[in-house]
Order: C-alpha cells, then structure tokens, then sequence
C-alpha cells in the first residue's frame, strides 16, 4: 500500500459543533466580537489582554483541541515571542514590524527544536516532556541576564508611535492600541482557520480521533504532529509579541510553568476545538481574577472551585456548550 501524503483527500470533513453559517464566517464573526470588545469590558487594558492571551490560547487550542496533544510546555512560546520582540527592538534598534517577524520566525524554530524530541513520546510522557523542556528555556532565560534582564525581567524597550500603510498611530493610546494588536488576531484567526478549512486540518483531526487508524491509512503522524507544534508555536508566540508591545516589559513569569497552567484552565473554560472558545476562557480567566482579587489576596482558590465545577458540569467550556446548545439543522 502507499503511503498517502498530507495533501491528498482527508480521512474525514472536520466537524465542529456548529451551524454551516457559523462555520463558514467565523474569522468575520469573531473580528466583530472582539470589535467591541473594549466597550463592553470594565477597562481598555483588560480587553487587550483578553485580546493577547487570546491569541496565546488559540495556538495552545490548536495543538491540544483540534490534534489532541496535552502539553504544559506551551508558556514557553508565549514567553519566547515576548522576549525576542523586546530584544529586537531594546538592544538591536530593529522597528516594531521586523521585531515581531524575527521573534515569530526564531520562536517557530525553538517550537521545532522542542517538537523533534517531544512528538517521539505520547500520552503523559508527552506532556512531561514538554513540560521538562519548556523549564529549560525559562532557565536559560533565568541565567542570560544579559540579554533577558534575569529575575527583574526584559525592560528598556517602548514603542510609543508605529506607522500603519503610512499613517503614524499613537501607541500609547489604549483605544488604538487596542485595535492595533486587534490586526495581529484577526491575522492569527485567519491563519487558523486557513489550516483548519485544509486537508491537513482533516488529518490533525483524524489523529486525534484515532491515531493508530491515521496511520494505518497511509499518514506520516509523526511529521503532522511535529508540523502543528511548530504551528502551535509560532500563533502562541504572536500572542507573546503582542505582550511585549502591550507594557514595554517581560516579566521572567511568563515563561514559568505556572503560565503554561493558565493557558490549559482557559483552554478548558472556553472550550476546547472551538474556534471562538480561546477567547471565552481568556475572557472569562481574566475577569474572574480582576474581580475577585479585588475581595482577597487568595482569589486563585476561588478560581481554581470555579474551574473545578465547570469541568465537572460543562466539560466542553463554555462556548463549547453553547455550540452545543444551537439548533443541529446545518451542522458541519
């Protein structure tokens, strides 16, 4: 029998739990959404990181929603496009633009780096794995204090005006930089939903669904997974360029465990293989901690009962659930 390569017809057409015309216009759907997103939030700061951890989110969803791989190493991409994007523009004068292309591209390559040796394992050897080396790279970041700025963190670099189709833009403006950032998502979401709508998307599923069978069936799995690591990667580390740009500082947290955590209970919170959903668990993190932190110190305890009842009562998060919830007619 020979081997199928990853453009020929799919095993299956993706499904996703939502109407046709949910489906075919998400990218626009969600660009309106996140539109108004400022308005509707208690503040212009907290929509944006809505906005960031998003991104950030939506490349992990990649990864463990639509391929099925659970990794705790995704804070290092996150952490990685953040700190290339201040060190292009801090220490080597490099414009905004070119900064975020240069962290994206190395940090695809640091997703490659990462994938090579952790796609060779699976199941809970797998996110170990993933988690052991993403540890590495927050302590090189830890001891390169040179370059990363070590425990006090990456600090020395503003982008205070940027220039748009030769227009300058105020950055420092909440309302446009905002909206700014708003381009990097909808060019993210566009890109996922390009890989998603492809034949490889189909594939990435079918691995999911039943690995063994994929294989059976002619696909190089191990390539695939390698290649939508490497995917995952590069999405979430424009969520981490994006953090840069935002506050002109990157704190040595971002790369910690800790980090990698967060993104999995807000994965989860806003569910899972949804498209929109990264945004919903991003969201709704963000505002369960800005709201009860201002009761307690202790509002991680609240957050984490929280997160508890909405694995034990809506497994698919939020926005999985009201997917679920829409009329079936249409269903693709």
């Amino acid at each position: 029998m020979t081997p199928r390569s990853t453009t020929d017809a799919p095993l299956s057409k993706p499904t996703f739990g939502a109407p046709a015309w949910l489906v075919d216009h998400r990218v626009l759907l969600s660009i309106a959404v996140l539109a108004i997103l400022p308005w509707v939030l208690p503040s212009k700061a907290l929509a944006v990181n809505v906005l960031i951890y998003g991104v950030v989110v939506m490349g992990y969803n990649l990864l463990f929603g639509y391929t099925g791989l659970l990794s705790f190493g995704q804070a290092a991409f996150f952490g990685s496009g953040a700190y290339l994007t201040g060190i292009a523009i801090g220490r080597y004068g490099l414009p905004w633009f070119a900064a975020v292309a240069l962290a994206v591209a190395l940090s695809t390559l640091l997703a490659a780096a990462i994938g090579v040796v952790s796609t060779r394992t699976r199941g809970i050897y797998f996110s170990m794995v993933t988690l052991a080396l993403a540890q590495l790279v927050y302590y090189v970041a830890l001891q390169a204090s040179s370059f990363t700025g070590g425990e006090n963190g990456l600090r020395g670099f503003t982008v205070e005006r940027i220039s748009l189709l030769g227009f300058p833009v105020n950055f420092l403006d909440p309302v446009n930089k905002y909206y700014v950032l708003m381009l990097f998502a909808a060019l993210a979401m566009w890109f996922q939903s390009r890989i998603l709508n492809s034949p490889f998307g189909a594939v990435i599923e079918a691995i999911r669904d039943n690995e063994q069978r994929a294989r059976a069936c002619g696909y190089n799995v191990e390539r695939c997974k390698l290649i939508v690591f490497m995917l995952s990667g590069a999405i979430s580390s424009l969520g981490g360029c994006m953090f840069a740009l935002h506050l002109s500082i990157v704190p040595l947290d971002i790369l910690h465990y800790q980090t990698s955590g967060m993104i999995v209970m807000m994965v989860l919170l806003g569910g899972a293989r949804s498209f929109f959903g990264p945004f919903v668990g991003a969201a709704t993190f963000l505002i369960l901690e800005d709201v009860i932190s201002l009761w307690t110190s202790h509002w991680q305890i609240f957050v984490g009962a929280i997160f508890i009842l909405f694995v034990l009562f809506l497994p698919k998060g939020i926005w999985g659930t009201l997917l679920e919830a829409l009329p079936r007619r249409g269903r693709r």
